[in-house]
């Protein structure tokens, strides 16, 4: 998901979708490009495909990131961008792509699901509430946007199962565009604090430890129910992990966590 300014919008590449609007899609083992998309990528992957990669891989997070992501930190950010790193292979593949199709096929990246939507949150110069903007853009290899099959953005997100996908992204995205400005106050990312907040975002067990493993729960007053699913739930852990970095590094209050 990229952040875009209200003022950028008419320069983007593709067409932009409202509620309700439609475009036409199909993907199928019959059509002539199938799996062309999944070669030679730049995959951002987001702190809930890290979640759901990592549990169906059967690997911890730490493990999954060494294996196979990409850590880079782009020139005038603030935070690094996690990127899915491709197999070593003529084509540069995706590395879960075998000759099926997707291995990971239930659990694969928000950004492989919302295909060919591209979504991205816009920012106004008022500061208020990021909006959701939405752009129909395959590639122009890409036969599927040929087909008959009629979508819009409800449709296709409850048909590819990618609305909690989007949702988690969403409230990423609001959370990267914070990294805008620089927040370390000289340590930069990669400081004790910048380890902090990449832990929390992309490192679930080691946070898992970090909570329950350390003095954090008499640091900080969370309810008792949110804590008993954070035990044992991932996602619920991620949410608090979201809120934390915001009180932490930016000293915005939630309703989740509230220090003692």
């Amino acid at each position: 998901m990229k952040t875009v300014k209200k003022e950028d919008i008419a320069g983007l590449q593709g067409r932009r979708l409202n509620q309700g609007e439609s475009f036409r899609f199909r993907c199928h083992p019959d059509i002539g490009c199938f799996n062309l998309c999944c070669r030679n990528l730049n995959l951002f992957l987001y702190p809930y495909d890290i979640v759901r990669l990592k549990q169906t891989l059967n690997l911890s997070a730490e493990v999954f990131l060494e294996r196979y992501t990409d850590i880079v930190l782009r020139e005038g950010n603030h935070f690094p961008d996690v990127l899915l790193r491709m197999a070593e292979n003529d084509e540069r593949t995706c590395p879960y792509l075998d000759e099926k199709g997707c291995a990971v096929y239930a659990d694969r990246p928000d950004a492989c699901r919302t295909f060919p939507v591209e979504h991205g949150l816009m920012f106004g110069p008022d500061g208020g509430a990021p909006k959701s903007v939405s752009f129909f853009r395959p590639p122009d290899f890409c036969l599927g946007r040929h087909e008959d099959e009629d979508w819009n953005l409800e449709s296709w997100a409850d048909d590819q199962e990618a609305r909690v996908y989007n949702r988690m992204t969403r409230r990423w995205a609001a959370i990267k565009a914070l990294f805008h400005q620089d927040p370390w106050q000289g340590q930069g990312p990669y400081g004790p604090k910048g380890k902090m907040a990449f832990m929390a975002t992309y490192n679930m067990d080691a946070f898992r430890s970090f909570v329950f493993e350390s003095s954090f729960l008499k640091r900080y007053r969370i309810k008792k129910e949110r804590v008993r699913k954070m035990r044992r739930d991932d996602t619920a852990l991620l949410g608090l992990g979201f809120e934390w970095i915001k009180l932490a590094v930016w000293n915005i209050p939630s309703q989740w966590i509230r220090p003692r």
